[in-house]
């Protein structure tokens, strides 16, 4: 997904006729085979300074350590640059943020915010700070939030202007173009510990914005990318050799491409870790990435699914949030290891650029579609079979409605593949042996996904489309998107905040443009190419005209979010294809809560033990 979008809101609905909001963009993932997906962008520096390694990279450590596997390479340590799971995983430990997820679950908890208050009209959080320190000594205080925020808001390094100045909506002044006017937040400091944040309008879900990590603390004038600021360090010195943070741990080191490792902070204002160091190899080859685990140089990672066997998963419990907890094994080398499954917030789908996909071609991979059997086949039962964009832990209504409007209302069929049918709906629009159209199919460095795509070659092969396969490693994937070169590609969501605009935002047409600067998704839904366009655009609308987390509200959303699904099976913006279980792995080594239906890269890791 695309990995930058400052168009304010106020100007982005001036542009589109009060269309559509700006909105956050931070969940787009990866493949997911693995345990931690990732994207990737060109923000950050990096550490070339020479420094004793270890023989796989990275400095030396003393203490005990925690070690890890990325499967995606780290770009940045800037939390208003980040867009990468990779990044983010590391950003999470040494840096907090006033609200955060415990262990990944979706549900906020106060963290550097000792207490808050609202105002009856949803629109003013007044906050009281924890007596926290930053790794430098220095105290954390209100003053830093709207130095950190106004980075979030105006620095040019920031790819999440849109997260505060749209998704939130933080009252705030624009020129004659409807451009942020730096330094107009309203965000006050009355004193150090108290922090007075306003919104425009009443939003939804702004708490659980403010456990995601662009929002975390930050020393005031650490960096001099704003206001008049001169900056304490030089912009790369912060973004990749020394990120000041006021989190569990400090930073250790960062070689790029090779390895990243944090060290715990003894005067942490919470549960001081009890590990030394945390230490993650980056390694991006599925292979190699299975060899390392094997040969126990890693104590928590993830199977590639090639290498998954869900004979050897015993589970023990299910629990209130639905994680399967046990064991799995024997691996390669003889162990059995503990086991983790958690149905997290994400989709996995296919996206069409519509205006190089006709409709007819769309429907046609629609109907051929058998999520059920591509989800215990080729992903190995590694998810759950998706019909709708919104995960249906968060659907309207929950889980069983999400069921129940699949089951009476999915166009394509449930659980079957229907080549007859795409047959027809090609052959109506004028398609046949002698006419194929030919669609380009571009995905993730993934065998697994590739497998999946052969499958749908061979049966829309028989439904005179050809489809030609290609993979492309993801910051190619995403920059090929973002420039409209895309015809049809595999992408994937992770959730930002547990509510379904999260999601919905993806298949807000005005915003999948691609000509326009920060296209929500690639798909360019317009009225000439999509019948359902002007469906979907007014249950957007419906969507940012009632933000507030009220009742009455609740219910438009939810009418208008049932909307925008419908319009997607109409159209076929984007094909889901299903919602993964994140499975995790690790020995006996390792004492660690399982994490929750945020993911794993939510989970702050103070509280893991070391057995060894």
């Amino acid at each position: 997904m695309p990995d930058t979008n400052k168009l304010s809101r106020r100007r982005f609905l001036k542009a589109t006729g009060g269309a559509a909001t700006a909105a956050a963009l931070a969940g787009c993932t990866g493949g997911g085979d693995d345990e931690e997906t990732t994207t990737t962008d060109d923000t950050g520096g990096e550490d070339t300074t020479e420094q004793p390694t270890d023989e796989d990279g990275g400095q030396e450590l003393s203490g005990s350590v925690f070690n890890r596997i990325l499967s995606g390479t780290v770009t940045t340590l800037d939390p208003v640059a980040a867009t990468d799971t990779s990044s983010g995983i590391i950003i999470q430990q040494v840096f907090d943020c006033l609200m955060s997820y415990p262990d990944g679950l979706p549900t906020v908890e106060n963290e550097l915010a000792a207490d808050y208050t609202v105002s009856d009209d949803f629109k003013t959080y007044t906050f009281q700070l924890e007596d926290a320190t930053y790794h430098d000594g220095r105290k954390v205080k209100a003053s830093d939030f709207a130095y950190a925020w106004e980075r979030l808001a105006s620095s040019e390094n920031s790819r999440r202007a849109y997260f505060i100045l749209d998704s939130i909506g933080v009252q705030h002044e624009t020129d004659s173009e409807g451009n942020y006017s730096p330094g107009s937040l309203s965000i006050e400091a009355p004193s150090e510990t108290e922090l007075v944040v306003t919104l425009d309008e009443p939003f939804h879900s702004t708490l659980e914005m403010f456990a995601y990590t662009s929002f975390a603390a930050l020393p005031e004038g650490i960096v001099g990318d704003v206001g008049d600021y001169e900056g304490e360090m030089e912009y790369t010195e912060f973004a990749s050799k020394n990120p000041i943070g006021s989190g569990p741990f400090e930073f250790a080191f960062w070689e790029k491409g090779t390895a990243a490792a944090v060290t715990k902070y003894d005067d942490y204002y919470g549960d001081v870790a009890k590990v030394d160091n945390v230490r993650w190899q980056v390694i991006e080859d599925d292979t190699a990435r299975y060899n390392y685990a094997m040969n126990e140089n890693a104590d928590y990672f993830g199977m590639p699914t090639a290498q998954y066997d869900p004979g050897k998963v015993q589970v023990e419990t299910t629990d209130e949030f639905g994680r399967e907890i046990g064991q799995y094994g024997p691996l390669r080398n003889g162990k059995t290891v503990n086991y983790v499954g958690v149905p997290t917030l994400s989709i996995f789908y296919v996206g069409f650029n519509m205006n190089k996909v006709p409709k007819p071609v769309r429907q046609a991979f629609a109907y051929v579609l058998n999520q059920d059997l591509m989800v215990e086949e080729v992903f190995k039962g590694r998810g759950s079979p998706a019909y709708v964009f919104t995960p249906p832990t968060i659907y309207p209504g929950g889980a069983q409605a999400a069921k129940d409007k699949i089951e009476s209302d999915y166009p394509y069929g449930v659980a079957e593949t229907n080549i007859q049918k795409a047959k027809e709906v090609m052959e109506e629009a004028g398609y046949g042996p002698n006419n194929k159209f030919e669609v380009q199919w571009t995905q993730y460095n993934s065998d697994t996904w590739e497998e999946m795509a052969k499958i749908l070659r061979d049966q829309l092969a028989s439904a005179h489309v050809n489809m030609k396969i290609q993979k492309a490693d993801f910051s190619t994937l995403l920059e090929r998107g973002r420039n409209g070169q895309l015809e049809a590609y595999t992408l994937g969501w992770i959730a930002d905040w547990p509510a379904p605009d999260n999601f919905l935002q993806l298949l807000n047409p005005p915003q999948t443009d691609t000509s326009q600067t920060g296209p929500i998704s690639y798909v360019n839904w317009t009225a000439d190419n999509g019948d359902a366009y002007q469906k979907a655009t007014d249950a957007y609308q419906e969507v940012v005209n009632n933000p507030a987390p009220t009742d009455e509200a609740q219910q438009v959303r939810n009418d208008a979010y049932v909307a925008i699904e419908e319009a997607n099976w109409e159209d076929v913006a984007m094909l889901n294809i299903y919602n993964r279980k994140d499975e995790t792995f690790w020995y006996d080594t390792v004492d660690i809560e399982p994490f929750g239906g945020m993911g794993p890269s939510r989970q702050k890791l103070n509280k893991v033990q070391l057995n060894r």
